[in-house]
């Protein structure tokens, strides 16, 4: 591959768009939209799943822009202060992706549009300003998969099951608050913090699978693989606290989140949707192979 356009794609970080597209599935089901088998058809649901990916990739594209002075000390192998690609390139390929992600919303539908203009803001406050922060930081980031899962949601112009909302909001809330350590270490804190808030995603999510849906063997099943995707490398990250583990730990966890949405398919439609959905996993896997994911 041209190094150049793998520069491009690395700001995209590939490994991790399959999860955007997870979570509007998702949001799809618990709208109801797979009751008569409608993703079967040529429907607007696909441009949501596109403005989805573009929107993150925008996201991503922009986190570097802003970390450009930082990562010249921290990270000097990363597309732009490599010199891979130009800084301005970066500016006006993630003001693209950005553009179309939004213009692709509005194109379902105006409310669809809407929540895509929020994520965006959410997604430009958290790169340039609230990651600073170490509390401020987590919740923007989760507010960004939450209102990400929301647009799937609203396909349909209604808000069925908004309280699932609040699922991506405290589990990437986690990730994020173990990714602070991936550079230097030392975070036990952070990792039994996240720990605290993964626990209450799992509780959160038995209880509205369960009082809203049915549970199956298949939805405890996929759960169970979701419990132990997350917990084995968090768990191997606090007992030796150094960054390569802390990065696992993240990696892990931003991957599992197409196990996580793979839990509320399946609960929310049938077997095949959540397998459908589980199908991102290997291909974020072996995108992670090639890309980094933080």
């Amino acid at each position: 591959m041209n190094s150049r356009i793998k520069g491009f794609l690395q700001l995209c970080r590939p490994a991790n768009l399959p999860t955007a597209a997870a979570d509007i599935l998702a949001g799809l089901t618990l709208a109801g939209f797979f009751v008569n088998d409608q993703f079967l058809t040529l429907n607007k649901s696909w441009l949501l799943i596109l403005s989805s990916i573009l929107l993150y990739a925008g996201g991503v594209v922009f986190n570097d822009v802003f970390d450009f002075e930082l990562d010249k000390i921290e990270r000097a192998e990363r597309p732009l202060p490599s010199g891979l690609v130009k800084y301005k390139e970066a500016v006006c390929f993630g003001l693209i992706l950005i553009i179309i992600g939004i213009s692709t919303s509005f194109l379902v539908g105006v409310i669809c549009g809407y929540i895509a203009l929020v994520l965006t803001l959410l997604i430009l406050v958290y790169d340039s300003y609230s990651k600073k922060f170490s509390f401020l930081g987590p919740l923007n980031m989760g507010l960004c998969r939450g209102c990400n899962l929301l647009l799937g949601i609203s396909i349909f112009g209604e808000f069925n099951n908004i309280e699932y909302v609040i699922i991506p909001i405290i589990y990437i809330a986690a990730i994020t608050m173990v990714s602070q350590g991936e550079v230097h270490g030392k975070n036990k804190r952070n990792i039994l913090l996240a720990g605290g808030l993964y626990s209450t995603v799992i509780l959160l999510l038995v209880y509205f699978n369960t009082t809203k849906a049915i549970m199956t063997l298949t939805s405890y099943l996929f759960l169970v693989i979701f419990v132990l995707a997350i917990g084995i490398p968090l768990l191997r990250a606090y007992r030796h606290n150094i960054p390569v583990n802390i990065m696992k730990a993240v990696k892990a966890g931003v991957i599992s989140i197409i196990l996580l949405d793979a839990v509320i398919a399946v609960t929310f439609s049938n077997v095949i949707i959540g397998l459908l959905v589980l199908l991102l996993l290997p291909i974020s896997m072996g995108l992670s192979k090639a890309f980094a994911v933080t």
